[in-house]
């Protein structure tokens, strides 16, 4: 199965960005695919390099770069939220990259399923 996967809330404020990493990660050991990913509203959070959470805690950031490398997921950061949120290309962590709503509705028409996280 394909999937396109929306993440709309930040990596420090609920569970939902964590889940969503997890079954992004679980669909692919399970060898569905992940059309995309798409950062909305402060979903976008997560891709910022900047961010430094403490040694025991988990780092979102630098899990979604990981995943995006070895698996070649796109993980793309919702241009208008970004920019809202003072995130630009300058600190945008590996493996993600910024544009439009487009991509969120591509992903839409091209997966199966598309599974929301967050409101």
């Amino acid at each position: 199965m394909k999937f396109g996967v929306l993440v709309n809330e930040g990596p420090f404020t609920h569970q939902c960005s964590d889940s969503a990493y997890q079954f992004t990660k679980a669909a692919l050991e399970k060898g569905h695919e992940i059309f995309r990913v798409f950062f909305y509203y402060d979903g976008v959070n997560n891709a910022n390099k900047l961010a430094e959470p403490p040694s025991d805690d988990r780092n979102l950031t630098a899990n979604w770069s990981a995943l995006a490398e070895e698996h070649g997921v796109d993980l793309v950061v919702c241009v208008a939220a970004a920019l809202r949120r003072g995130l630009n290309d300058d600190i945008l962590a590996p493996g993600f990259r910024i544009s439009g709503l487009g991509q969120l509705i591509e992903a839409g028409i091209q997966a199966d399923r598309l599974v929301t996280f967050g409101d």
